[in-house]
């Protein structure tokens, strides 16, 4: 199997569903949601994307000032093509992507825990998040 990497290409949004769903990040993010779906769509800045022939398989979705930091907000990799290191080369050509100077951020969803540290990655101690309906 020959996976292709593709930065920023046209997506169908009915693709880009079906990799969220297709994987275990699809019970966390709004995938009966259209209208939002189609916005975390448009408004990415960096979009990092695997494939498997015609199939998306896989992507990596940042939002970035390209410079000082890159948020990855969303790793996804459908089921079938996980452990085959499709992750950490959507990780790798996202930082690729990036000006030398800038940090890799992401908040890793909790079945994904274990994996970041696997690859290379730092756990930071201090994040901090204020959920929808919340405030200060």
């Amino acid at each position: 199997m020959t996976i292709e990497y593709k930065i920023n290409p046209p997506l169908e949004l009915d693709a880009f569903i079906e990799v969220y769903r297709a994987s275990t990040l699809g019970v966390r993010r709004p995938v009966d949601d259209r209208d939002c779906m189609a916005r975390m769509l448009a408004e990415a800045d960096l979009m990092v994307t695997a494939w498997d022939g015609g199939q998306l398989v896989g992507l990596a979705r940042s939002l970035t000032d390209w410079c000082y930091c890159c948020y990855l907000s969303d790793l996804a990799v459908a089921a079938s093509h996980q452990r085959m290191g499709i992750g950490k080369e959507l990780i790798r050509r996202t930082q690729a992507a990036l000006e030398p100077g800038a940090t890799l951020i992401l908040l890793a969803a909790p079945a994904a825990v274990d994996y970041y540290p696997r690859i290379g990655m730092e756990q930071h101690p201090s994040a901090w998040i204020l959920r929808p309906g919340e405030t200060l």
